[in-house]
């Protein structure tokens, strides 16, 4: 699997040395221990598919060009028309502009952390961090976005509520909310020929009948007196039924059905690209469709210090490529009323174009003060943009919001509510988002 570096040289996998590799997706059976008790609370059927650019992607290269500014800030690329009067993506976006009476485009959210530790829990928890954080920062002060629509909705029976592809975003977690609401992670590669989720099926060399063989000996096993009993709090009997979760699953053809990518035409599977990203996409259709409420996709590479133009030329063109098949496969299946498709990072990138001391490129550096925000589906109006920066696009100037607004949204259309009173683990009451009012544009 690629893994990305930002610019504090920080891999995505280092996360595992901070002591989270148990929130990251371990085997199966860990996942569903990891999520005792997480009962849906809300028979809406919404969903929310969330593609995490992780690094920063550039508002002037994707959704907020400036044409007219001077070529220090406009960069190398032009500005294309959009099917919105009077509004222009950059030349990357050309899928997006054909589809833009699909999207609401928000041009204005802006906060003031600007490293990625810090930027990342507030977009994708809607919470700033209580202290100061490295910009290589694995944080976690407050429950992340998929975390609580795990907590608050649950799942069918047979899947987790949270999937996180290819692995968790660094402040992706649950939080106080406890450890059963982390994200399920499939780490695989679904382009692989051999792509199957680890854990969920039975190996090749156990015979199904072997299998339950085995199975009816621990169940016999089972019938021991334990050590303890259950009002002691015995964590076997927990571990035992998260077996018995799991075997549920590995036999359930309804859950197995999601994970089976295969089962997809080669002209869809075409249409999304036969890469990495593209069908991880496909992979997160398939699961909004079986019920799953929360599937962030979280793509990196955008941390565009140097040689951002011939790296949009490849990423911004996969990127543009993959959301607007998914929107538009959504939208045919019926599905886009009742999915929720982001696509949004952890800030936007400045204005004037540098080259880094030993670099030959240039880029962009980080740039919190304008953030350009994908939104589609689930009754957001398309064909709008929100908000506007200034001529050169230094700064939110019209309708700003912020990553409070933009969260509090997400809970609105998946069912939850964001004035809810949260406690943690010490009984300290807190506001799931502390400003609940949501961006009024994308309601409908």
């Amino acid at each position: 699997m690629t893994t990305h570096r930002n610019c504090e040289g920080l891999q995505r996998r280092d996360c595992l040395k901070l002591g989270l590799g148990a929130l990251l997706g371990g085997g199966f059976v860990d996942a569903l221990r990891l999520r005792t008790n997480a009962e849906p609370k809300t028979a809406r059927k919404t969903s929310c598919i969330l593609v995490w650019l992780d690094g920063g992607p550039s508002h002037f290269e994707t959704f907020d060009p400036k044409p007219d500014a001077p070529a220090e800030i406009r960069g190398e690329f032009s500005s294309i028309q959009t099917k919105i009067p009077g509004v222009n993506f950059s030349e990357n976006m050309t899928k997006l502009a054909a589809i833009s009476d699909k999207l609401t485009i928000i041009r204005s959210v802006r906060h003031d952390q600007n490293n990625h530790g810090a930027g990342n829990h507030y977009m994708t928890t809607g919470s700033p961090t209580r202290i100061p954080v490295s910009c290589g920062a694995f944080v976690s002060f407050h429950p992340s976005m998929g975390s609580v629509t795990s907590a608050e909705r649950g799942a069918p029976a047979g899947l987790p509520p949270y999937f996180s592809l290819p692995d968790m975003t660094r402040s992706g977690g649950p939080n106080f909310l406890g450890a059963r609401h982390a994200p399920f992670v499939v780490a695989d590669d679904p382009n692989n020929a051999a792509f199957q989720v680890r854990d969920v099926t039975i190996p090749k060399d156990v015979a199904d009948g072997r299998a339950m063989t085995r199975r009816e000996l621990r169940n016999q096993m089972d019938g021991l007196l334990r050590f303890q009993d259950r009002s002691t709090g015995d964590p076997v009997l927990g571990v035992d039924e998260n077996f018995h979760q799991a075997v549920s699953l590995m036999t359930s053809p309804a859950a197995l059905a999601a994970f089976e990518i295969q089962r997809e035409s080669p002209l869809v599977r075409d249409n999304y690209g036969r890469s990495a990203f593209g069908q991880r996409a496909l992979l997160a259709r398939r699961l909004v469709e079986a019920g799953v409420p929360f599937v962030t996709l979280n793509n990196g590479g955008w941390d565009h210090h140097s040689n951002i133009f011939p790296a949009f030329k490849k990423q911004g063109q996969e990127l543009e490529s993959v959301v607007a098949t998914l929107i538009e496969d959504l939208d045919q299946r019926g599905l886009l009323e009742t999915t929720l498709v982001i696509v949004m990072g952890e800030f936007g990138r400045t204005p004037t174009i540098s080259t880094l001391p030993g670099s030959t490129t240039p880029g962009r550096d980080h740039w919190s003060n304008a953030i350009s925000i994908l939104v589609a589906g689930c009754g957001t109006p398309g064909g709008q943009v929100v908000g506007a920066t200034d001529r050169n696009g230094y700064t939110a100037i019209e309708k700003i919001y912020a990553p409070e607004n933009l969260v509090s949204s997400v809970y609105l259309k998946l069912g939850i509510n964001p004035d809810k009173m949260l406690y943690n683990t010490v009984g300290r009451p807190t506001h799931l988002v502390s400003d609940s009012r949501p961006i009024a544009e994308l309601m409908g």
